[in-house]
């Protein structure tokens, strides 16, 4: 896992908790895991706890990173659907063949992003924010850095 980028999407209304405890065991792992936003700040999240993004997706562009976290939350998964941003950060990702885990509710951006519903390999994580075995699944999956099964000519996404 060492050294490898993880970006962590981020927006208002996020479910925090999961999102800090993954940042939390990347880091002990070795990764460098980022909060990207679609700008930079501070952002509150559902419980009361909030979040400062380190990137936006202005200045951090995805194929920089190797994995991507997609949050729970209804709120901050709404908000980021809504961003283009989000939804060609999300696209680039798979087309890179790049790992995602997508959280509870953020699958629907997975929809968004154009990535077939049934779309399923070692790097397409769909779990829930509470399944305690979210950060060794995904690291698991990181440390095999892509998945190229995905991979068409052309993209699909």
């Amino acid at each position: 896992m060492s050294t490898r980028k993880v970006a962590i999407l981020v927006a208002n209304g996020v479910e925090g908790e999961s999102l800090k405890s993954l940042h939390a065991a990347l880091t002990d792992a070795g990764a460098v895991p980022s909060f990207v936003a679609p700008r930079l700040g501070t952002f509150s999240t559902t419980g009361g706890g909030v979040i400062e993004a380190d990137a936006s997706m202005e200045n951090s562009p995805p194929v920089i990173f190797d994995a991507l976290i997609l949050p729970d939350g209804k709120a901050g998964v709404d908000a980021l659907g809504g961003d283009g941003r989000t939804m060609e950060f999300v696209a680039n990702q798979y087309r890179h063949c790049k790992t995602i885990l997508a959280l509870g509710a953020s699958q629907i951006l997975l929809e968004k992003a154009g990535i077939p519903a049934g779309a399923s390999d070692a790097g397409m994580l769909r779990m829930k924010a509470s399944d305690k075995a979210a950060a060794r699944t995904f690291m698991a999956a990181v440390a095999m850095h892509r998945h190229p099964e995905r991979e068409t000519d052309p993209p699909m996404v």
